[in-house]
């Protein structure tokens, strides 16, 4: 990892990643991109880690992409295409692998997240947001139309408030973000990192194997047919019932007494 771009603190099985770049306003360099994608990728093998925070230092969660390493890319006789393709690729695993991380995801989103920044909020399973916060694909406002951001922004706000912000390049303040579902918690600022810690201390005390199991399957199901999503979910809860904690569970649960899954 490159500690000077992506800092990590383990604390009570809830890793918390921070973007340090607020130079760059935490744009989503090469660098950046390659920090988070091999630091996903040692989280999804930690067994410690039960939940994670996504955050950010500085005035901005992140601004998006990195335009200076951009417009540098065209000094190529393709004008930069290979190098564009390669670039929103990347940018889409990393988005990808937040969501196929076994671990559920936070977003504490403390200012402003722009365009693909956007893009790494809405990828996050849960955003808890400081009321200073604004969140925009505002691509448009360059010429540039947030297409990949918008496959993310699409999944977790109505088509048209999607349809509008990309079009218009208008950013929600944290308030109406929640109003449309892109938010799950707003809180003044001097309590956000205690607002989004607790709500991962509430999700790190749940039986981690089957918090794992039900992000698998909301992800899996949730674009299927409604017929297959009930199929597909069906077999997973018959999996998770027959655990040994799940049993031990629900006996606890029964007997009026904390369960037992030491």
């Amino acid at each position: 990892m490159t500690q000077s771009l992506l800092l990590r603190d383990d604390l009570g099985g809830i890793a918390t990643l921070t973007l340090n770049a607020p130079g760059s306003l935490n744009a989503l360099s090469d660098a950046m991109l390659a920090a988070l994608s091999a630091e996903l990728a040692a989280l999804g093998q930690d067994r410690s880690i039960r939940v994670v925070i996504l955050r950010a230092n500085g005035r901005a969660f992140c601004a998006g992409h990195d335009l200076k390493e951009m417009q540098a890319a065209r000094q190529t006789p393709d004008k930069g295409a290979a190098a564009f393709a390669d670039l929103f690729a990347r940018c889409a695993d990393v988005m990808q692998s937040i969501i196929a991380l076994p671990q559920p995801v936070i977003a504490q989103v403390h200012a402003i997240a722009a365009a693909a920044g956007c893009q790494l909020v809405a990828s996050c399973d849960m955003v808890v947001a400081s009321e200073e916060a604004r969140f925009g694909v505002n691509g448009v406002n360059i010429g540039l139309f947030c297409s990949t951001p918008m496959v993310a922004l699409t999944r977790k706000v109505p088509p048209a408030i999607a349809f509008e912000m990309l079009t218009t390049g208008a950013f929600l303040s944290a308030a109406r973000a929640a109003e449309v579902g892109l938010v799950n918690h707003v809180t003044p600022a001097n309590a956000l990192e205690t607002r989004t810690r607790a709500l991962a201390e509430t999700v790190a005390a749940k039986l981690t194997a089957a918090v794992k199991i039900g992000k698998r399957a909301f992800y899996d199901q949730i674009d299927l047919p409604l017929a297959q999503a009930y199929a597909h979910a069906g077999e997973v809860m018959v999996e998770n019932m027959l655990w040994r904690d799940t049993e031990e569970g629900i006996s606890a649960f029964l007997e009026k007494r904390p369960p037992d899954w030491g």
